[in-house]
């Protein structure tokens, strides 16, 4: 019997509310621990047709007639575009399409940030589109931009309103403590740099726009472009089987899907319009910059007493302000906690979504200043972050559905315990050590989300739900998950996805939501299919319902007998056995996250300031593991991204003009493989018993969190240098060694008693 209930869904720590229509019959979870299937390490169901290049991507995607967009973006970073003429453009014989301001909503008169689209046109090619830019006339007047953060605070240029969140009373807190650290910490604006550039090929056939785009969310996509034509929904189709990465920036249409669809609008064609790798880097997004003024203070067996901090994130013209906050109110417990956190609005590029925004950043600053303050002890940082261990959510006094961050601790010891021979080994030059990083983020996904499995003849499975997989083995894992509840052979699973025509509504891939929103609807409709199958095999054989189970791909009954599933689906001929299933709600009143920690060694040449990362272990508590093969690699991605994070990805910008100085990759330093160390992954993988019928949270963004304050954390470990900025340049190395130097230069500080 269906049930209507309203509940709560989470994403990245904004919450909405859902009404959702649940059935009566709940799964039980399974027992914690590898089953057949589930828990196994299983290859990627489509990585043969990656390897060989069979896999359609929407960069790949060719329709007859198609058009080739190509955008007039500013070159400057604020200016008022004075005249436009696109005549010259529009009477060229090769030139298909060209629209203006007046044609998309998404083209701008006022642009605001280098690369704000302006005009398009459309041609037979991408060259000739590109050409026939040349003949669009434009008269500019330059303004000035605004591009530093402070100012913008003081000027209270805001994207949206300051944020003020406290509890308890900082100022009592601070004047308990034996010990205060503070200090300034800053990171960079990096740059998302998907291997497939944002795109989209739209059409029109008849009344219903096709989407063919690169997308993290097939259903938001359709949504919005919807809206914004004022189209009822079904009239959008959004199609993406397999897309080359988004790390968050591919959540939304973006200009170029409205660009596309109003050429293909005027022309009467399908027409792509895919960014460039310079556009890429100027106008796609980017995690923001932000600036970090922290206070922590404790006392001197180590318990935290207060912990403050002032967070400017330098947004850019649009986009949104990011949880940077969201681990110092959330990880450790400390009675007295105030932040204030501003959104610097700028005549830069907007920001976009990148693996854990906020919680990267936030992680970095207030790990590094934990560590100092255990130095201030003479407690080992290990240690305080045990003393410090939260039991429960203090921002909204929930209960955790299920919190193991002891367990990591308890498995990184080990990892931890190399720090005397890792020492060892430094010499006048080179010197070696260890620092660590906790890790807090979301992950607990939500509804709504449905997938249906139709079984035929033959006994193979299909899965049919209209998600996306970016690229993190979404389609092995839903093909795991249906082959444990149905009972039979992995190989005997397919997964077809990517089409909001051909399948029911599925979440976002973001928030760390893809696997715990979708998981338990695929097990959900794999139960429906199978008690069918059940029922049938028992009016087959004349037997009860409840002494038969299917397991290997058999039909087997508690008396022994057992009978190949073919054999009963034989039956069906052209008839199809079709189960249905939906997620259910999130565990009423309680907080889902996940935690970790990871565990850097690190290696730094003193004279030179380079950097060099020898190893790196994480320890992870992300509920139950599906896939441990996929599993591994979201922890080494998430890591190796972390890596350029935190030594050499920066966009720089000029400081008079506004404009982006790294838009192509020999200029913005992503790490290559020679930059990867040793990685060892381990996970504490116990099902969250109160987490839908799987148990399992989301890893695509954990991983990347704690990288920076541990690696950060383990050159303050080698060498005795605070690092307060990210990238560690050698520059930036060498700067903190100099200022490390003149510490131990200055008399003894009186304050700090021992601990």
């Amino acid at each position: 019997m269906a049930r209507l209930i309203r509940t709560e869904k989470e994403v990245e720590g904004r919450y909405t509310e859902q009404w959702i229509v649940v059935e009566e019959d709940v799964l039980e979870q399974w027992p914690a621990g590898p089953r057949g299937i589930v828990g196994r390490a299983a290859r990627r169901v489509d990585g043969h047709e990656r390897a060989r290049g069979q896999a359609t991507y929407t960069a790949d995607i060719s329709l007859p007639g198609m058009l080739h967009a190509a955008v007039l973006r500013s070159p400057h970073a604020r200016a008022r575009v004075k005249k436009i003429d696109l005549t010259k453009a529009r009477e060229t014989p090769w030139v298909r399409g060209a629209i203006g301001p007046d044609d998309c909503h998404v083209l701008e008169r006022e642009p605001s940030f280098q690369g704000a689209p302006v005009a398009a046109v459309a041609a037979q090619s991408a060259e000739r589109a590109r050409e026939a830019l040349d003949m669009i006339e434009v008269e500019w007047e330059v303004l000035e931009p605004l591009l530093d953060p402070d100012e913008a605070v003081r000027r209270e240029s805001f994207t949206d309103e300051p944020r003020l969140y406290a509890r308890g009373d900082v100022e009592r807190g601070q004047a308990e403590a034996d010990v205060v650290v503070e200090g300034e910490y800053r990171t960079q604006t990096v740059l998302h740099n998907a291997l497939e550039t944002h795109q989209s090929v739209c059409r029109w056939e008849g009344d219903t726009l096709e989407v063919y785009t690169s997308t993290q969310y097939i259903w938001g996509i359709r949504d919005e472009v919807a809206e914004t034509l004022g189209l009822p929904p079904d009239k959008v189709r959004v199609v993406c089987h397999f897309m080359g990465g988004g790390f968050g920036a591919k959540n939304s249409p973006g200009d170029y899907t409205f660009i596309a669809i109003a050429l293909a609008g005027q022309t009467g064609a399908a027409v792509r319009c895919a960014l460039t790798r310079r556009e890429e880097n100027l106008a796609s997004g980017n995690r923001n910059s932000t600036i970090q003024r922290l206070v922590a203070g404790a006392r001197s067996d180590g318990t935290l007493t207060a912990l403050s901090g002032e967070y400017i994130n330098a947004i850019g013209w649009d986009g949104f302000s990011g949880p940077t906050y969201g681990p110092m109110e959330m990880l450790y417990d400390c009675e007295n906690v105030r932040t204030q956190t501003f959104g610097a609005k700028l005549n830069t590029p907007p920001n976009a979504a990148f693996r854990a925004p906020g919680f990267v950043e936030g992680t970095f600053g207030l790990e590094c200043v934990l560590d100092e303050l255990a130095a201030k002890l003479d407690l080992d940082p290990l240690e305080l972050r045990r003393r410090n261990y939260a039991d429960h959510d203090l921002v909204e006094g929930r209960p955790f559905s299920s919190k193991n961050l002891l367990d990591c601790y308890r498995l990184a010891e080990p990892h931890w315990a190399r720090r005397k021979e890792v020492r060892a080994r430094s010499d006048d030059v080179w010197k070696r050590g260890v620092g660590l990083a906790s890790q807090v983020w979301y992950g607990g996904g939500g509804p709504p989300s449905y997938a249906w499995i139709r079984v035929g003849s033959d006994g193979r499975a299909t899965v049919v739900t209209a998600m996306q997989d970016i690229g993190t083995g979404t389609r092995t894992a839903m093909a795991q998950i249906a082959a444990e509840e149905l009972g039979v052979p992995l190989n005997q699973v397919r997964v077809e996805l990517g089409d909001s025509a051909r399948g029911p509504f599925a979440s976002i891939s973001a928030g760390s939501s893809t696997t715990p929103s979708m998981g338990p609807a695929v097990r959900a409709a794999a139960a429906d299919a199978k008690r069918q199958l059940i029922e049938i095999a028992a009016q087959r054989y004349h037997l009860e319902e409840r002494v038969l189970e299917i397991k290997d791909g058999q039909v087997i009954s508690a008396d022994g007998g057992s009978w190949p599933l073919e054999e009963v689906t034989g039956l069906l001929e052209d008839a199809q056995i079709l189960g249905k299933g939906a997620r259910g709600p999130n565990p009423t009143g309680m907080r889902v996250l996940t935690f970790g920690i990871q565990v850097a060694e690190v290696a730094v040449d003193v004279e030179t300031g380079e950097v060099r990362v020898e190893r790196i272990a994480a320890i992870h508590d992300v509920g139950r593991i599906i896939n441990p093969l996929g599993a591994k690699s979201q922890v080494e991605g998430g890591i190796i991204q972390g890596l350029g994070h935190t030594l050499s990805e920066e966009r720089l910008l000029d400081p008079q003009s506004g404009g982006t100085l790294t838009q192509t990759l020999d200029a913005y330093k992503l790490p290559t493989i020679a930059d990867v160390p040793e990685i060892i992954c381990e996970f504490v993988d116990k099902p969250d018993e109160h987490l839908t019928n799987l148990g399992s949270k989301g890893l695509g963004e954990p991983p990347i969190i704690p990288t920076a304050a541990a690696i950060a954390n383990a050159i303050r470990d080698a060498t005795g240098a605070d690092i307060h900025s990210l990238p560690i340049t050698r520059e930036e190395m060498l700067r903190a060694l100099r200022a490390a130097e003149e510490r131990r230069r200055e008399p003894e500080r009186v304050g700090a008693p021992p601990a």
